[in-house]
């Protein structure tokens, strides 16, 4: 849809990238703890990707909010983005989603035509979602900003968390990576329409299909890859766990242009705090500096890391083929402690 108004020329920042940062986020809520209740299934200690809260012996309710600033200008691909986004962490607790509020923040310039389009393509994909975008809260602010609070429903003992990998687990991921490096080279003109639509379509793909995939095979540990990137992911779910993960650097899948980007020195804002935040726990080894680059860089609306009993590996990869899903086995889970990352 075009509108008179270029979103990304609006904000500071856009996408996941503009997390707040991870080892400011620890610090921020060292110490804090909701109250006390047995029904609260997942909550902070461990965090995850949602809360749960048990309703009874069958149904937990997961729960859920996310919004960001654009990274595209297309107001409809940017609410659709923002939606498959927040739908995705109800689809990595593995719960299905029921329901969905509007997060928006406005500014007066931005033309309404342009503000109904972000409604509109969220709704879409809330609706492909399988789920109701029921209304929301809009306020006025000088940056645009859209996401959702989002609730599913699980069975309180089919909650996925990524504080259970086990030594033995193999380890998977259903996107490529390379979103922040294909859109700054985007808006510096440094990449290609195809490489760009390959990344849109890699954000606008919700991880529904993937999660019922992967439902069958009884994982140990999931998580979606965001705002603090593949190497931020793996190692809270190998610090969570207790566990070591091992990483194959040749395994690391970029998006199209993600690679190119690296290699001209283009990062996002997020790089730099992503990797302050894993510095001592990630052992680099000699991976080549721009799949470095690739694999601390913020993904906006990432794929599923799946931490499951490597005698899986097989079926689970064929099933994915089957469908014509993208899959990639990029480590191990061993004994010990933090990430190392191999060639």
């Amino acid at each position: 849809m075009e509108t008179t108004a270029r979103l990304t020329t609006l904000d500071a920042g856009g996408g996941c990238a503009a997390k707040y940062a991870a080892g400011r986020l620890e610090e921020l809520l060292a110490g804090f703890a909701p109250a006390s209740t047995d029904d609260l299934l997942v909550g902070l200690s461990p965090a995850d990707d949602a809360a749960v809260y048990r309703l009874d012996d069958e149904r937990a309710l997961v729960f859920t909010t996310d919004f960001f600033p654009p990274m595209v200008d297309d107001p409809a691909v940017f609410g659709a983005i923002a939606a498959a986004n927040a739908l995705n962490d109800i689809f990595a607790m593995g719960a299905r989603p029921l329901l969905a509020l509007s997060i928006a923040a406005l500014p007066e310039e931005l033309p309404v035509e342009a503000a109904r389009a972000i409604f509109d393509g969220a709704a879409e994909k809330v609706a492909e979602a399988g789920a109701v975008l029921a209304g929301g809260h809009t306020i006025r602010d000088a940056e645009t900003k859209y996401g959702l609070a989002a609730i599913g429903t699980v069975h309180p003992d089919a909650i996925w968390r990524k504080s259970e990998a086990r030594p033995g687990d193999a380890l998977f991921l259903t996107k490529p990576l390379g979103t922040g490096l294909v859109l700054t080279a985007a808006r510096k003109r440094a990449v290609s329409e195809g490489d760009v639509a390959a990344a849109v379509a890699s954000m606008t793909e919700l991880n529904a299909g993937a999660a019922e995939l992967i439902r069958s095979y009884e994982p140990s540990a999931v998580t979606d890859v965001t705002g603090f990137g593949l190497l931020g992911h793996v190692h809270e779910m190998a610090e969570r766990s207790g566990v070591r993960i091992v990483l194959d650097g040749s395994a690391i899948p970029p998006l199209p242009g993600a690679l190119a980007a690296a290699q001209r020195g283009l990062t996002t804002g997020g790089d730099p705090r992503n990797r302050e935040y894993v510095a001592r726990s990630v052992d680099l080894g000699d991976l080549a500096s721009d799949l470095a680059a690739v694999a601390f860089d913020p993904q906006t609306s990432g794929g599923l890391l799946v931490a499951l009993p490597a005698e899986r590996s097989a079926v689970l990869t064929a099933a994915f083929d089957a469908e014509d899903r993208f899959i990639s086995a990029i480590g191990r889970v061993a004994e010990g402690s933090g990430v190392e990352v191999v060639s």
